[in-house]
Protein backbone atom coordinates (compact mmCIF):
# COMPACT_ATOMS: atom_id res chain seq x y z
CA UNK A 1 0.00 0.00 0.00
CA UNK A 2 0.99 3.35 -1.10
CA UNK A 3 1.84 6.46 1.54
CA UNK A 4 -0.25 9.41 1.23
CA UNK A 5 2.68 11.55 0.00
CA UNK A 6 3.45 8.63 -2.78
CA UNK A 7 -0.61 9.24 -3.73
CA UNK A 8 0.11 12.99 -3.81
CA UNK A 9 3.35 12.90 -5.80
CA UNK A 10 1.43 10.83 -8.55
CA UNK A 11 -0.34 14.34 -9.62
CA UNK A 12 0.97 18.04 -9.97
CA UNK A 13 -0.10 20.20 -6.72
CA UNK A 14 -2.66 22.31 -8.53
CA UNK A 15 -6.05 22.79 -7.31
CA UNK A 16 -7.80 21.07 -10.60
CA UNK A 17 -6.09 17.51 -9.62
CA UNK A 18 -8.50 17.81 -6.41
CA UNK A 19 -10.97 15.25 -7.27
CA UNK A 20 -8.54 12.94 -8.57
CA UNK A 21 -6.12 13.38 -5.85
CA UNK A 22 -9.21 12.10 -3.18
CA UNK A 23 -10.43 9.61 -6.14
CA UNK A 24 -6.86 8.16 -6.10
CA UNK A 25 -6.97 8.07 -2.30
CA UNK A 26 -10.42 6.28 -2.36
CA UNK A 27 -8.72 3.87 -4.62
CA UNK A 28 -5.81 3.14 -2.78
CA UNK A 29 -7.59 3.24 0.80
CA UNK A 30 -11.03 2.16 0.44
CA UNK A 31 -11.86 5.54 1.59
CA UNK A 32 -10.40 8.94 2.75
CA UNK A 33 -9.22 9.37 6.38
CA UNK A 34 -8.89 12.73 7.86
CA UNK A 35 -5.10 12.86 7.51
CA UNK A 36 -5.67 12.11 3.90
CA UNK A 37 -7.53 15.49 3.66
CA UNK A 38 -5.44 17.23 5.87
CA UNK A 39 -2.35 16.35 3.03
CA UNK A 40 -4.02 16.87 0.10
CA UNK A 41 -5.05 20.57 1.75
CA UNK A 42 -1.44 21.28 2.15
CA UNK A 43 -0.33 19.68 -0.75
CA UNK A 44 -2.72 21.58 -3.05
CA UNK A 45 -2.67 24.78 -0.87
CA UNK A 46 -6.08 25.12 -0.41
CA UNK A 47 -8.60 25.03 2.96
CA UNK A 48 -9.49 21.18 3.72
CA UNK A 49 -12.62 22.78 4.03
CA UNK A 50 -12.95 23.15 -0.02
CA UNK A 51 -11.98 19.11 0.00
CA UNK A 52 -14.45 17.97 2.67
CA UNK A 53 -17.26 19.58 0.60
CA UNK A 54 -15.83 17.81 -2.43
CA UNK A 55 -15.87 14.37 -0.51
CA UNK A 56 -19.21 14.52 1.14
CA UNK A 57 -20.98 15.88 -2.15
CA UNK A 58 -19.78 13.03 -4.08
CA UNK A 59 -21.55 9.97 -3.33
CA UNK A 60 -18.25 7.51 -5.26
CA UNK A 61 -16.11 9.31 -1.90
CA UNK A 62 -16.23 8.63 1.74
CA UNK A 63 -15.00 9.66 5.04
CA UNK A 64 -16.03 6.10 6.19
CA UNK A 65 -13.96 3.20 5.89
CA UNK A 66 -16.42 0.69 3.92
CA UNK A 67 -16.51 -3.42 3.99
CA UNK A 68 -14.88 -5.64 1.49
CA UNK A 69 -18.23 -6.34 -0.25
CA UNK A 70 -20.71 -3.32 -0.36
CA UNK A 71 -24.64 -3.84 -1.02
CA UNK A 72 -26.16 -1.40 -2.50
CA UNK A 73 -30.17 -1.91 -2.21
CA UNK A 74 -31.92 0.07 -5.39
CA UNK A 75 -35.07 1.85 -4.05
CA UNK A 76 -35.95 3.68 -7.24
CA UNK A 77 -39.69 3.95 -8.22
CA UNK A 78 -39.39 0.89 -9.60
CA UNK A 79 -37.79 -1.05 -7.11
CA UNK A 80 -39.50 0.52 -4.63
CA UNK A 81 -43.42 -0.48 -5.66
CA UNK A 82 -42.03 -4.07 -6.14
CA UNK A 83 -40.71 -4.49 -2.38
CA UNK A 84 -36.97 -2.84 -2.19
CA UNK A 85 -38.18 -2.14 1.62
CA UNK A 86 -38.96 -5.71 2.66
CA UNK A 87 -35.51 -6.50 0.96
CA UNK A 88 -34.23 -3.92 2.56
CA UNK A 89 -35.36 -4.84 6.25
CA UNK A 90 -34.19 -8.22 5.14
CA UNK A 91 -30.71 -7.31 5.12
CA UNK A 92 -30.25 -5.29 7.98
CA UNK A 93 -31.94 -7.70 10.14
CA UNK A 94 -29.66 -10.32 9.25
CA UNK A 95 -26.95 -8.41 9.07
CA UNK A 96 -27.40 -5.86 11.81
CA UNK A 97 -26.90 -2.79 10.87
CA UNK A 98 -28.99 0.00 9.09
CA UNK A 99 -28.20 1.40 5.99
CA UNK A 100 -24.72 3.33 5.78
CA UNK A 101 -23.31 1.13 8.39
CA UNK A 102 -20.83 -1.66 8.19
CA UNK A 103 -20.72 -4.73 9.64
CA UNK A 104 -18.20 -5.35 12.77
CA UNK A 105 -16.15 -7.66 11.16
CA UNK A 106 -15.51 -5.19 7.73
CA UNK A 107 -16.87 -7.63 5.81
CA UNK A 108 -20.02 -5.85 4.81
CA UNK A 109 -21.02 -2.07 3.75
CA UNK A 110 -25.08 -1.54 3.39
CA UNK A 111 -26.35 1.56 1.13
CA UNK A 112 -29.37 2.67 -0.07
CA UNK A 113 -29.26 4.00 -3.79
CA UNK A 114 -32.14 6.02 -5.95
CA UNK A 115 -31.84 3.78 -8.84
CA UNK A 116 -29.03 1.58 -10.42
CA UNK A 117 -30.69 1.73 -13.94
CA UNK A 118 -31.93 -1.80 -14.11
CA UNK A 119 -35.56 -1.23 -13.70
CA UNK A 120 -37.15 -4.14 -15.70
CA UNK A 121 -35.59 -6.55 -13.65
CA UNK A 122 -36.32 -4.83 -10.46
CA UNK A 123 -35.85 -5.00 -7.04
CA UNK A 124 -32.34 -4.89 -7.74
CA UNK A 125 -29.41 -5.30 -5.43
CA UNK A 126 -25.66 -4.42 -6.31
CA UNK A 127 -23.58 -6.68 -4.68
CA UNK A 128 -19.88 -5.16 -5.41
CA UNK A 129 -19.99 -4.73 -9.12
CA UNK A 130 -22.56 -7.84 -9.38
CA UNK A 131 -26.04 -6.59 -10.28
CA UNK A 132 -28.97 -9.22 -8.71
CA UNK A 133 -32.43 -8.62 -9.90
CA UNK A 134 -35.90 -9.86 -9.07
CA UNK A 135 -34.58 -10.00 -5.50
CA UNK A 136 -37.03 -11.34 -3.20
CA UNK A 137 -36.27 -11.89 1.25
CA UNK A 138 -35.11 -15.00 0.54
CA UNK A 139 -32.74 -14.26 -2.10
CA UNK A 140 -31.21 -11.42 -0.45
CA UNK A 141 -30.91 -14.21 2.60
CA UNK A 142 -29.09 -16.54 0.28
CA UNK A 143 -26.70 -13.83 -1.18
CA UNK A 144 -25.76 -12.98 2.01
CA UNK A 145 -25.00 -16.47 2.58
CA UNK A 146 -23.07 -17.22 -0.28
CA UNK A 147 -21.21 -14.38 0.40
CA UNK A 148 -20.40 -14.89 3.45
CA UNK A 149 -19.33 -18.58 2.73
CA UNK A 150 -17.02 -17.33 -0.09
CA UNK A 151 -14.84 -15.18 1.99
CA UNK A 152 -14.59 -17.99 4.55
CA UNK A 153 -13.17 -20.02 1.93
CA UNK A 154 -10.76 -17.28 0.32
CA UNK A 155 -9.87 -17.12 3.98
CA UNK A 156 -8.90 -20.68 4.67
Amino acid sequence: MKTIDEVLKEFPPEERFSLAILQALQREYGYISADSLTQAAGYLDVPISQLFSMATFYKALSLQKKGKIILKICDGTACHIRGSQSILNEIQRALRINAGETTEDGLFSLETVNCVGSCAIAPVVVCGETFHGNMTPQKARELLDGETSAEKEANT
